[in-house]
């Protein structure tokens, strides 16, 4: 797949852009604070209908305008889709094909991204929350169904920890309705420990390679960290069956619930040491990259098509020899969107077979097919 135009309206620092697309390279350059990253952000929320920088949709809107809108127009081999986003102070509007949708798990699966921005050394550095998100944006748009069993279980979860936080103001519990509620949030645990250890697995059939192909070093995997044992003999159901009624006495003081997947993590192993610990920054900064390029084998695998790429700014970090190795990555059957403040730093065939497009304060000041 990739996205052949899109139509940006009061978006960030944008009043109107329309813009063309190749199906392969395109190199977004310019000086910094000009909109380059903002142009990735307009095709991520188009795709995902969330931003990977703010969780407030208001801050999307152009300052001073009421609404903001993102087009675009996808192509999936001969077939096209039109996505359409309108974001105001109080509601989202998603469209697709002109017909409105209201479901976001019926509209973030039809057009698929993978990208990489420099805030995401913080899947390595920062805490497990921003990696259990990762993994749920990512398996979002893997599986349609994945998105309702993970409102399903967060609801299941409030309405637990609700139970559980009534018995310390009150000292009284509804055992029978918390047993009726342990069912199905076991149910659905259950799906995701499923969902989440098949796509770990099948990253790090790609991963170590990719890591070793890019950086130089071997034995490089990621490990899914959770409170049961994805290994055993044992159901997971029948493990957190087991695991909820040992700390049932705990939860009940605490108010919360000790058990499932809302406390999973992963972990970034390089022979068998946590990157997030004794790695550098260099070594996270690959680590993750090569996690990226490791999902687009996956979509390839799973949806027998390619998702998108946006690389922000993703060269100024790297030596000469780990950038030509990343190179060797992309634009394989994948369209590709990078974006750069300085194009000397790119190899000169990669800018000779590329789409250029040049931006500067919100506005597009040439675009040439080279």
């Amino acid at each position: 797949m990739y996205l052949k135009n899109i139509y940006i309206s009061n978006f960030r620092n944008y009043d109107v852009l329309n813009l063309t697309f190749s199906p392969s390279i395109n190199i977004i350059y310019g000086n910094n604070a000009q909109g380059k990253t903002n142009l990735l952000e307009a095709i991520y929320v188009l795709g995902m209908t969330k931003s990977h920088r703010s969780s407030i949709d208001n801050t999307l809107i152009k300052m001073n305008e009421k609404v903001s809108y993102i087009k675009g127009v996808l192509m999936i081999e001969e077939d096209q889709k039109q996505l359409e986003i309108g974001l105001s102070k109080s509601k989202k509007l998603l469209k697709l094909n002109q017909s409105e949708i209201k479901k976001i798990s019926d509209y973030i699966s039809h057009m698929n991204i993978i990208i990489f921005y420099p805030e995401d050394l913080d899947l390595i550095k920062g805490g497990p929350s921003i990696r259990r998100r990762y993994i749920n944006v990512e398996l979002s748009q893997l599986y349609s169904t994945y998105l309702d069993v993970l409102n399903d279980y967060n609801k299941l979860l409030k309405m637990r920890n609700d139970c559980l936080k009534q018995n310390i103001k009150t000292g009284y519990i509804d055992d029978s309705y918390i047993q009726i509620l342990d069912q199905y949030f076991i149910e659905k645990a259950s799906l995701l420990y499923q969902m989440r250890k098949k796509f770990i697995d099948k990253i790090n059939h790609y991963i170590t390679e990719i890591f070793k192909d890019i950086s130089g070093l071997d034995n490089f995997i990621l490990n899914y960290h959770t409170n049961i044992d994805l290994n055993s003999d044992i159901s997971y159901k029948d493990q957190l069956v087991t695991k909820l009624s040992k700390h049932k006495e705990v939860e009940r003081k605490i108010g919360s619930t000790m058990v499932g997947p809302h406390k999973d993590d992963i972990q970034f192993l390089l022979d068998g040491k946590d990157l997030k610990f004794y790695g550098s920054q260099g070594q996270q900064r690959l680590a993750v990259l090569a996690l990226k390029l490791a999902e687009i084998k996956l979509f390839q695998d799973y949806k027998k098509d390619t998702p998108i790429l946006l690389l922000d700014d993703v060269f100024s970090e790297l030596d000469f020899i780990k950038r030509n190795n990343l190179l060797k990555h992309i634009g394989k059957n994948a369209q590709t969107i990078i974006t750069t403040t300085e194009l000397e730093l790119l190899d000169h065939n990669l800018i000779n077979k590329s789409n250029l497009i040049h931006i500067h304060d919100g506005k597009l000041i040439s675009k040439s097919e080279v």
